[in-house]
């Protein structure tokens, strides 16, 4: 699962970071609303953590534009505004959920948890299916029934990141900056490799065509 932190005060925002990472969570970060908004539009990450008041453009601002562009990306807002008011501010925005600072690190976990569980990206167990398709994130695997599908690391990262986003079109550059970040070296022709590599190893058991080419589009998973 990745996450997107956005907080200013760069102490609290490495101890989420720290916190976070220890729960085996993938973690980009931003420290200005600018920077925040611009990774949050790319739409690769599962859950975004965001402080309201940010510089240049605060928390809310970011929520609305995120969710004007249809991005259904969960998300907690961080602030230390408690009032009735605030809240309903936040909620009103298009957040999620909202967590008054200071916090308790268990309570934060505790939030993206349930987060995370309820809008489908993540399951008590952590695992996430399609069909007949399962992917566990404590093996690194995917699995048809019981028979794993042998994957590398990128292939399983693919694999997951389809079924998170299933039955809706990625691009060739959501893909990427997922799966190999934005800083990579590699070309965007990889993409179409490890779907090849992952389609390989689905067609022994008839699901190689679940993952659909969307001409000029990208890729998506679903059933034909």
């Amino acid at each position: 699962m990745r996450i997107l932190v956005v907080e200013d005060d760069q102490m609290l925002r490495e101890a989420v970071v720290t916190v976070l990472k220890e729960g085996e969570y993938l973690i980009e970060e931003a420290g200005t609303g600018d920077e925040g908004l611009y990774l949050a539009e790319q739409g690769t990450h599962d859950l975004l953590i965001l402080d309201i008041m940010l510089p240049e453009i605060n928390g809310l601002e970011i929520v609305k534009r995120i969710r004007a562009k249809g991005n259904t990306v969960p998300i907690l807002l961080l602030t230390a505004k408690d009032s009735v008011e605030d809240k309903v501010t936040g909620f009103n925005s298009g957040a999620d959920d909202y967590l008054v600072k200071p916090f308790a690190v268990p309570e934060l976990l505790v939030r993206v948890k349930a987060l995370l569980r309820r809008t489908g990206r993540g399951s008590k167990e952590g695992e996430l299916c399609y069909g007949n398709i399962t992917v566990n994130p404590k093996l690194k695997d995917g699995f048809v029934g019981d028979q794993p599908l042998q994957l590398t690391s990128k292939e399983y990262e693919l694999l997951e990141y389809l079924i998170l986003n299933q039955e809706r079109i990625l691009s060739r550059e959501q893909v990427f900056d997922r799966i190999w970040g934005f800083e990579s070296e590699t070309g965007i022709g990889i993409v179409d490799l490890y779907i090849h590599y992952l389609r390989k190893k689905m067609l022994p058991y008839g699901l190689d065509l679940l993952i659909q080419t969307v001409r000029g589009a990208g890729f998506m998973l679903k059933e034909k």
